[in-house]
């Protein structure tokens, strides 16, 4: 018995998350391609056991990814945007790198906007917020930065989702016109080309206002939205006054008045 958990041990936790990460984007790449599986067909896809399809569900569940149907599991109507908690894990070492190349640009600021990506929440942690004002619609930012000392946090209002975590909608875009911001730091849910897109219509609300109510913009993400999936175009990348990201970008999408940071 103790042979058996002296074993165990060598997988250590950070490998463990890493591995139900993993099947759980190979889940949800299977549910928003049929919208529907069951139990049994994702086990034999995925080479795992029922039961632990089954746990991976009840997790995902629980994050407000997936619901549960009869004997397998189903996406739920707003599934495009996906819960902040699941992608904190996510490319979380490319998260990393692209705060760090953007830390050393951040320019002097009182107020910020820090949209509801997990991305612009691992730029924030860093910055020294003391005596700033600073502006969100996400509640798992919010809860992270009132940890900082000295900190003026707002959170905006409206209407939330479980999976997504943050208030979105036209009553809280409207709360935006309030507001003067010196800086916006934001993400995105995909780059095409030149062209920035979201997931969802209510998300681009909100941010079109903060964009529209900000003098200088920073977008930040990883290299993962590079071509990814989104329905919503938002703007071009030359918008922004400055583009972070942790690797170089496709060939073409750094020309012209892009001013990109790799």
């Amino acid at each position: 018995m103790n042979r058996y958990k002296h074993k165990r041990a060598k997988i250590s936790v950070s490998e463990r998350v890493m591995a139900i990460n993993e099947r759980q984007n190979e889940i949800l790449r299977t549910l928003k391609e049929s919208k529907t599986a069951s139990v049994n067909a994702l086990a034999k896809a995925l080479y795992v056991s029922e039961a632990t399809i089954r746990r991976d569900l009840a997790e995902m569940k629980s994050m407000g990814l997936i619901e549960r149907s009869h004997g397998g599991a189903i996406l739920p109507e707003n599934a495009e945007e996906i819960s902040i908690f699941f992608r904190m894990e996510k490319n979380a070492n490319e998260k990393e790198r692209a705060a760090t190349k953007a830390l050393p640009h951040i320019p002097p600021f009182k107020s910020l906007f820090i949209d509801s990506s997990s991305t612009a929440l691992a730029l924030a942690e860093r910055l020294d917020l003391s005596f700033k004002t600073v502006v969100t619609n996400n509640l798992q930012t919010a809860l992270q930065l009132a940890k900082k000392p000295n900190i003026n946090l707002i959170i905006l209002g409206g209407s939330v989702q479980n999976n997504t975590n943050s208030a979105s909608g036209s009553w809280t875009a409207r709360q935006l016109n309030d507001f003067s911001f010196d800086l916006m730091i934001s993400s995105c849910a995909s780059v095409l080309g030149k062209d920035v897109y979201e997931s969802s219509i209510e998300t681009k609300e909100v941010k079109r206002a903060a964009f529209d109510h900000c003098k200088r913009r920073l977008l930040i993400f990883d290299h993962s939205k590079f071509g990814a999936h989104a329905t919503y175009r938002f703007t071009e990348l030359s918008a922004y006054d400055l583009v972070v990201t942790d690797a170089p970008p496709p060939a073409g999408t750094d020309e012209g008045d892009v001013n990109f940071i790799y």
